[in-house]
């Protein structure tokens, strides 16, 4: 079997590599074009945990720490730091059910914090009556970018092909047209070209599927000592972590949709919220502060979101693996592994 992954991000790096440990004999080419601006993978804050509201979701985040945590070289290479996190979550959410399916898979590592807990534990502030928290000691943040090189390098050493010419469109046959002119036919086509997903369809002429691209973006402010790990508040949408020595990376969803890649810049207007948004839950930055830097890039969303292989052409072996929705950092170590083995068993 002969696949054709158009993509080299952190999702399309991962499903090449899994195809390789799955089957020695499925020939695989990765076609790695350089995006003309940082990707995704290069921005992400990298975030990861077990927890997830919703139990599938925790059953693919807290798989794909517990594969990353039980392979040293794979941490060093992602440059994993385990700092902990806590999850805020809102009056009457019910964590048990993925809280359970965290403990099964990395146990001991999540609690679930009650209102007074949660106020003695964290300096969190103005939080309603009635929230609480999980807590995760497995927890902390990667480089999505080291995790690509890493898989990059076992896929090549695999004997995978990584080629850098751009696709330029996707044929139903399955074939990909190359943008020297070239067409080259495959058993099955996935793309994995992260927020280039959708202009590459339709520039083929083939539906998006729900695709869509939108912002995302943070910022990095300098901080005191660090009085927390990662966190995300699903009160607000605000999340963050350390960054380093006395630095503090914080972010919020944007409301940027069907945004040209190539053409993301900084919005001042969410810089703003996210500051307020500190100062409201975090007494930090101080009033006036302003980030010492902020990075914005665009991914790949759907509804519902996820890092799943989904169809693109009825009756016809060509697919989409993106969606992650700026989290597939999380999930892509269980989700790559899962879509390799749909992709070979069809």
């Amino acid at each position: 079997m002969r696949i054709g992954v158009v993509g080299a991000g952190v999702a399309g790096a991962l499903l090449a590599w899994r195809l390789r440990q799955a089957s020695r004999r499925t020939e695989v080419d990765v076609y790695a074009a350089a995006p003309p601006v940082t990707d995704a993978t290069g921005a992400s804050g990298g975030l990861v945990r077990g927890f997830e509201p919703a139990a599938d979701a925790a059953r693919l985040a807290a798989d794909s720490l517990a594969e990353l945590r039980a392979d040293p070289a794979l941490c060093a290479a992602a440059a994993y730091r385990e700092i902990g996190s806590v999850y805020l979550l809102p009056p009457a959410a019910d964590p048990a059910g993925p809280v359970r399916v965290v403990d099964e898979l990395l146990p001991g590592s999540a609690a679930v914090l009650t209102g007074a807990e949660l106020r003695s534990r964290y300096p969190f502030r103005d939080l309603p009556a009635g929230a609480t928290a999980v807590a995760e000691r497995c927890a902390g943040y990667l480089s999505p970018a080291g995790l690509r090189a890493a898989a990059l390098a076992r896929l090549a050493s695999a004997g995978a092909t990584i080629r850098p010419t751009p696709v330029a469109g996707i044929g139903r046959a399955p074939r990909l047209l190359l943008a020297d002119g070239v067409t080259a036919g495959y058993d099955a086509v996935v793309v994995a070209a992260g927020a280039w997903t959708p202009a590459l369809l339709a520039a083929s002429g083939l539906a998006d599927g729900g695709l869509r691209t939108r912002q995302i973006q943070y910022a990095v402010y300098r901080a005191g000592p660090a009085r927390f790990g990662a966190f995300v508040d699903d009160l607000t949408g605000l999340y963050g972590r350390p960054d380093g020595d006395r630095l503090l990376l914080l972010g919020l969803p944007s409301d940027r949709w069907d945004v040209d890649p190539a053409g993301v810049r900084p919005d001042p207007g969410l810089v703003e919220r996210v500051a307020d948004l500190a100062r409201r839950r975090l007494g930090d930055p101080p009033a006036g502060g302003r980030p010492i830097r902020t990075v914005a890039s665009c991914d790949c969303y759907h509804d519902p979101p996820g890092l799943v292989l989904r169809p693109a052409v009825c009756g016809a072996p060509v697919f989409t693996f993106t969606g992650g929705s700026g989290g597939a950092a999380k999930t892509v170590l269980a989700a790559s592994r899962a879509a390799a083995a749909a992709l070979l068993g069809r």
